[in-house]
């Protein structure tokens, strides 16, 4: 996220504050400073027409009159402060559209708050060459440079990127993104795929918000990122380590919490002493002694120590001197031949 230089952000404050003392009359200025929460909190059609005593369709043809209005003197040329905030907006490397609060977060160089979100919301209302997509089930409030589309459109590009996610069935990085579809750069499907609310991103790989590994949401859930981004098997302890030095939203986790979930979850498997891996990574659950008997039943026909040894050792991250001496006080094997083995029921 770049910084803004500060006397951007004190324009648009400003800016917002001269648009409302432009309203001549204080029912208008009411009612778009609580519709668009600019110093309180965001209120409803029904909250300001008990307030103003009147009722609720009336606020709103008062208000679409209202931003009717103002819309079309900032197209005159007319409202400055509309002009240049819409200059600071469009320069702050939105690649074409964007979330507001992504938005505003960027113009400020800091975590925003609800109040200095509706600010720019509220510019990006009245400026004629920015597009608004309203807040729905499917997509986040975000502005767009309107010369690239209306909200028909734009919400038609954030529906495809998801379409194209979906139909992939696993995620995908906003370059893979980029080649499967047909826009200008991977920054611009980077900023319409954050519009949509059935996407959520880890470091640059997007997917549904319900696949744990883009949107992980307990501990369980970040267990597997960990696991399946290692690619390998990892002491309990280094997934509490690693789960710390993550990009997770909640990296508070102790150890002991890390291991009670790796034992619940069927996904992960105990392959040596506090060692877990994924289940589909082909590792046995169970004692060695379970282990060399799968290898045993799977082979159909006895086998040397040393291959024994080694097909274990797929499955299993032990030692080899666990391995013969299983094979080697256990009754279910027998030496069939010299160091040879074979399952004593056989």
């Amino acid at each position: 996220m770049s910084e803004a230089p500060a006397e951007q952000v004190i324009d648009i404050k400003a800016a917002v504050a001269a648009i409302i003392d432009s309203l001549d009359q204080e029912r208008e200025r009411e009612i778009i400073t609580r519709r668009f929460g600019l110093y309180e909190r965001k209120e409803t059609l029904e909250q300001i027409g008990e307030l103003l005593g009147i009722t609720r369709e009336r606020v709103r043809q008062l208000e679409k009159a209202i931003l009717i209005r103002i819309k079309m003197t900032a197209e005159r040329g007319d409202l400055a402060d509309v002009t240049t905030s819409e200059k600071v907006i469009i320069r702050s490397d939105m690649g074409r559209v964007a979330r507001v609060q992504h938005l505003t977060d960027t113009l400020l160089g800091k975590k925003s708050d609800a109040r200095e979100r509706a600010h720019i919301a509220f510019i990006a209302e009245l400026a004629p060459n920015l597009t608004m997509i309203n807040e729905t089930d499917n997509y986040h409030l975000s502005a767009g440079i309107a010369e690239y589309g209306d909200e028909k459109k734009i919400r038609k590009e954030v529906d495809n990127i998801v379409k194209t996610i979906k139909a992939n069935k696993e995620p995908l990085t906003i370059n893979q993104l980029h080649d499967k579809l047909s826009y200008e750069h991977p920054k611009h499907v980077e900023a319409l795929a954050s519009v949509s609310k059935h996407l959520a991103h880890l470091k640059d790989v997007w997917g549904l918000t319900k696949w744990p590994t883009v949107n992980p949401k307990n501990i369980r859930d970040k267990i597997f990122v960990i696991l399946k981004d290692h690619g390998k098997p990892l002491h309990f302890s280094e997934i509490a380590e690693a789960i710390k030095d993550s990009d997770f939203n909640r990296k508070d986790v102790t150890t002991q919490a890390i291991h009670n979930e790796l034992i619940k979850d069927k996904r992960f498997v105990l392959i040596g002493r506090g060692i877990y891996a994924l289940d589909t990574w082909g590792y046995s659950k169970g004692t060695v002694a379970d282990t060399i008997t799968d290898v045993l039943n799977e082979s159909e026909e006895p086998l040397h120590r040393d291959e024994i040894v080694r097909r274990v050792l797929k499955k299993r991250q032990v030692k080899e001197t666990t391995i013969l001496l299983n094979l080697q006080s256990k009754p279910q094997f027998k030496r069939v031949a010299k160091a040879t083995y074979a399952l004593a029921a056989a």
